[in-house]
């Protein structure tokens, strides 16, 4: 099934038209990809994801994953995808060039990334080497660079980010598994650790764990934790495997989406010691496991918008395809010629809703790559680096909880075929609820947003985003008159709400009952905030498509209008329900916590 389609247009739109990514492309640190030289690349991308990589997309879906004797045997189909991403080196993209990786600016990693990811997401989540290379060489000693880091790089070892337990799935401070110091930066481990992605695979020569472990006499919270390499396989010193280590797949987890990707559970010192080397010699856990977990949820927010855009384009050629019905003007007139589905007005609107959202959350997550950008090219200045902070849960939960469902109505638009194996749809969303729940569902993105995010930097980071938002309110074409008005009047929306939820946490040192309406409202400031931003970059958007209107050839001028539909649909049919949620936020009384549980 040739499922993927990308949207190369919107894409490079974003990249080159709306943030200007070609003007510090080919700068240091950035010099080994220029504008055309970054064009070129996704163009190959492009063609890998929707050929070679989406080949095995249904067969990874419908292959039933085997454990036996400690280890998942990889449909042939899913190593070949695996294959073409290495072989043509894509994997080394976004690796600092120290480690032998392409070091390219995080803008153009991420768009691959989209690509990649939309075309067969569970097969990407395998590619994390990389990443993880990156980190230990960031945060480990000179000794483990060499030892793990480098090879995982050259040698195209797998990777994971091991943290849950039966026990502790968001509350990572609860975690058990224990580290029994042996020497230097030697340690044992002990315990039980589950959903762990790419926990185990054939396709890899070895696979090197990061691992969350409290070491024996450390604290309880996250504070206590250390974070561990443990290799499948030992290394040797002259850098040969040797045997095989104590962390072992002692179960697969049958899952509802994702099926090529094997979710484990992993069993730590059951039969022979499990190795760990404590990360840099340090015991700073939770704070060097972050820069993987917020990797992770960009990248879960990419894969929700990819995988909204090509639902979003299956159901759109469908729409323009299928024919059914008269036109609403002929209803009554059985004679009437049927028509295409798109000539119907809800079919309409729920193309343009899914649209409309592709291309907000398509905008958004590649505004925050562009960010990790200007952070590292401005490294004294931290306002990049807050600013994405402040947006990385608007990118992991606001996208995840859209994506998943929008694409019901993707699949809404091709009606029954769409329940259907014969299309992807049904496996879009399968594939897709996972977003809203991985490492953190919704609500623990809210938090992190309203108590981490907002509270912790006392709103300065948010305040200096509202002026650059009230800067597109007070200026620009007067096509947009009324799109920057509502866009206003939500950012003062959105600004009581905040107001409204800082006040009842504030009011809680004296009655700490009072942080429970807070609580009942942080995922819909979530919501909120990330709508208020979605509508300023579609304004903005639709600013650069009116402007570029003039000359444009009739494909350009199809989507530039298409792009100007877009903001103005999302404004007026989205947008509104932001002073909903002002409205419901500064009614709460929090009543629901006083109904008894045998009222549920």
């Amino acid at each position: 099934m040739e499922h993927f389609k990308s949207n190369m247009r919107d894409l490079e739109f974003n990249l080159f038209e709306a943030n200007r990514v070609h003007e510090y492309f080919g700068e240091a640190p950035f010099d080994s990809f220029d504008a055309d030289t970054a064009r070129d690349a996704l163009r190959e991308v492009d063609r890998l994801a929707r050929e070679d990589f989406a080949a095995s997309f249904v067969e990874a879906d419908r292959t039933a994953l085997t454990l036996e004797d400690g280890t998942v045997r990889l449909p042939d189909g899913v190593k070949k995808s695996l294959d073409a991403l290495y072989d043509g080196g894509w994997h080394l993209l976004g690796v600092p060039q120290e480690l032998g990786g392409f070091g390219a600016p995080n803008a153009l990693r991420w768009a691959a990334t989209e690509l990649l990811v939309g075309a067969n997401p569970a097969i990407f989540l395998y590619a994390s080497g990389g990443l993880m290379a990156g980190v230990i060489a960031e945060e480990g000693t000179p000794e483990q660079t060499e030892r793990f880091a480098k090879p995982m790089v050259e040698r195209r070892w797998g990777a994971t980010m091991v943290l849950t337990e039966p026990d502790a799935g968001s509350d990572v401070g609860a975690a058990k598994t224990k580290a029994i110091h042996v020497e230097g930066d030697m340690w044992h481990l002990e315990g039980v650790k589950r959903f762990i992605t790419s926990g185990e695979a054939d396709y890899f020569e070895n696979i090197v764990h990061l691992v969350l472990a409290r070491p024996e006499g450390a604290g309880p919270g996250t504070k206590g934790l250390s974070m561990f390499i443990v290799p499948k396989y030992l290394v040797n010193d002259d850098g040969t495997l040797g045997e095989r280590n104590g962390i072992v797949a002692t179960n697969i987890e049958h899952k509802m989406g994702i099926k090529g990707s094997t979710t484990c559970e992993l069993t730590l010192g059951m039969d022979r010691p499990c190795v760990g080397y404590l990360v840099g010699n340090v015991h700073d856990g939770i704070r060097q496991m972050f820069k993987v977990i917020e990797d992770a949820r960009m990248l879960i927010g990419v894969k929700s918008a990819s995988t909204l855009s090509t639902g979003y384009l299956n159901a759109l050629e469908y729409a323009k395809e299928r024919t059914q019905g008269a036109d609403m003007t002929q209803m009554r007139d059985k004679t009437a010629p049927r028509v295409p589905i798109i000539q119907h007005p809800d079919v309409r609107r729920m193309l343009m809703l899914q649209k409309s959202y592709a291309e907000g959350m398509r905008a958004l997550v590649h505004y925050a790559a562009m960010l990790l950008d200007k952070a590292v090219l401005e490294p004294d200045n931290d306002h990049w680096a807050r600013l994405n902070d402040l947006l990385l849960p608007m990118v992991k939960g606001y996208s995840s909880e859209k994506g998943y469902e929008m694409l019901a109505l993707s699949l809404q638009t091709l009606g029954g075929n769409g329940y259907t194996m014969d299309y992807p749809m049904e496996q879009y969303i399968r594939d897709a609820k996972i977003d809203t729940i991985y490492e953190g569902t919704t609500a623990i993105q809210g938090l992190d947003l309203f108590f981490r995010k907002i509270v912790r930097d006392q709103g300065q980071t948010l305040m200096k985003l509202g002026q650059d938002i009230l800067a597109t309110v007070k200026g620009g074409p007067e096509e947009l008159a009324s799109e920057r008005q509502a866009l206003g009047e939500a950012l003062e929306d959105v600004q009581a709400e905040v107001g409204t939820l800082v006040g009842y946490a504030m009011a809680s040192q004296q009655d700490p009952a009072e942080i429970y309406k807070t609580g009942f409202h942080t995922t819909h400031l979530l919501f909120s905030l990330s709508e208020v931003v979605i509508a300023w970059l579609l304004v903005r958007h639709a600013e650069i498509a009116l402007a570029a209107l003039d000359g444009a050839s009739d494909t350009d001028r199809a989507f530039y209008e298409g792009k100007i539909a877009s903001a103005r649909f999302f404004v007026a049919n989205v947008l509104p329900q932001v002073k909903l949620r002002r409205q419901l936020a500064e009614a709460e009384d929090a009543a629901l916590m006083e109904l008894g549980t045998d009222r549920f």
